[in-house]
């Protein structure tokens, strides 16, 4: 067995330096925000919450007025 790796790297232009930026923030704050409530209904109410009822919760922060935000990148990450 051959074990390969490969390295990449990439220098994107600004633009696009810009567009991961927003995409990284976005990311941590759902990360962090969906772990806050799991970890809520957990001590609370000693339920786990699924990865459907997380996904409802991410298009209910998307909606919000002070969120906003959130639907500006790419929905992939």
């Amino acid at each position: 067995m051959v074990k390969r790796a490969y390295r990449y790297r990439f220098y994107p232009n600004p633009g696009q330096v810009e567009n991961l930026a927003k995409t990284f923030v976005c990311v941590r704050y759902v990360y962090n925000r969906a772990l806050a409530e799991r970890r809520r209904a957990w001590s609370q109410e000693q339920r786990r919450i699924s990865h459907g009822e997380t996904d409802l919760m991410l298009t209910g922060w998307k909606r919000g007025p002070d969120t906003l935000w959130l639907a500006e990148p790419s929905k992939g990450p």
